[in-house]
């Protein structure tokens, strides 16, 4: 134990308070390690929700595009056929727009709604006593919770079944989830959790930059 204490004492106090009795010790070495991001309840499983959010979705989707080709609903996307009138390839809302693959559809956007509320509430709660002014961290929590809304109505109505709702869904989610992605950004630069803002802040920001560019040529081609 005398060992032990006096390498506590060592790692984290300074010369001139090694005397301290051993509580205060601990005390004091709990919030030098906290601080420094050297505390393992800091490395929560809530950590690697949203990747799972990204690879359950991305795959959930994939489900759904082959089982349009296999069930010959669309032409795959290496085909240089095309159906009468469809100049480009088959956008996942068709892949998904009759049975079986939009029960599938239908089943995957509602995981990821709700999966993606969860990481907005929970990337709140992480903000929340971090930010002097909250109204960008609101706003953050609201542009994903109505992009999460929008996932339910896009999964929900088929395009052949209600065009208006489905393409309102589509609106909330790509509009309101690039929005999101921006505000997370700029949170994150701007908090600066563990000096890492810049280091995680850039690849967002590109990550942003990418996801608005995709959005707006979806837009142009259609």
């Amino acid at each position: 134990m005398s060992v032990q204490r006096h390498i506590i004492r060592s790692s984290c106090l300074s010369p001139d308070l090694k005397d301290l009795p051993d509580q205060v010790v601990i005390n004091t070495c709990s919030f030098y390690f906290r601080d420094t991001g050297m505390d393992g309840k800091k490395c929560s499983i809530w950590m690697f929700l949203p990747l799972v959010f990204t690879l359950f979705t991305s795959a959930g989707l994939w489900i759904v595009y082959f089982i349009a080709v296999e069930d010959d609903k669309i032409f795959p996307l290496n085909s240089a056929e095309r159906k009468p009138g469809v100049k480009h390839a088959p956008y996942i809302s068709i892949a998904g727009d009759e049975p079986p693959a939009s029960c599938v559809f239908s089943q995957v956007m509602n995981m990821a709604a709700f999966l993606a509320l969860v990481v907005a509430v929970l990337r709140f709660i992480q903000l929340k006593p971090k930010v002097l002014n909250p109204w960008l961290n609101i706003s953050g929590l609201v542009a994903l919770c109505l992009a999460s809304f929008g996932m339910t109505l896009l999964g929900n109505f088929q395009l052949t079944n209600d065009e208006e709702i489905h393409n309102v869904g589509t609106s909330l989610t790509f509009g309101f989830g690039t929005l999101a992605c921006w505000i997370q950004a700029a949170l994150t630069l701007k908090v600066n959790i563990k000096n890492e803002g810049r280091k995680v802040g850039i690849p967002r920001v590109i990550l942003s930059a990418s996801v608005t560019l995709c959005v707006v040529l979806c837009i142009l081609l259609m």
